[in-house]
């Protein structure tokens, strides 16, 4: 009984894994997907202004309610959630202006973070919208409605 303890033990140990796992084995060193990621910068941070930027918004949450929880802050002067054009819901983020940039810096300190309509919300400054991309034509958007005769020749 010994002995064949002794045997099992000693095939257990000298078998090579199977299966999925034996698989996996065999591609760990080269398989692509187990290369390190390649780090993503992030952006520098957004210059102090009176705009700030609110993620994380419940769908319940409106511009009165986003006005009310940062006016215990500063003087705010302008609060939009943005909202879906076809259901009217928030798309999750909103603009908070306040009248100086120590009410903003204060409405940062208190409410990122917090809990608003049951969801955590998250406050910072808000960065300026890029350019918009250069089009040829700017009285029609590249691809729409650009019926020039220089696209079809000369007729």
């Amino acid at each position: 009984m010994a002995l064949r303890a002794a045997t099992a033990t000693a095939t257990a140990t000298a078998v090579a894994p199977r299966g999925l796992r034996a698989l996996l084995s065999t591609f760990s060193s080269s398989f692509p997907f187990n290369t390190p990621s390649k780090q993503v910068e992030k952006p520098p941070p957004a210059e102090p202004s009176t705009n700030l930027f609110v993620s994380g918004l419940s769908k319940r949450t409106t511009s009165e309610g986003l006005r009310e929880a940062f006016v215990k802050h500063g003087e705010v002067v302008h609060a939009r959630v943005v909202t879906d054009r076809v259901s009217g819901y928030s798309k999750g983020f909103g603009f908070v202006r306040y009248a100086t940039l120590e009410d903003a810096e204060a409405g940062i300190k208190g409410m990122d973070g917090q809990f608003l309509d049951g969801w955590v919300i998250f406050a910072e400054y808000a960065r300026p919208r890029p350019p918009p991309p250069s089009m040829q034509n700017n009285n029609t958007t590249p691809g729409y409605g650009n019926y020039n005769s220089s696209s079809y020749g000369s007729q």
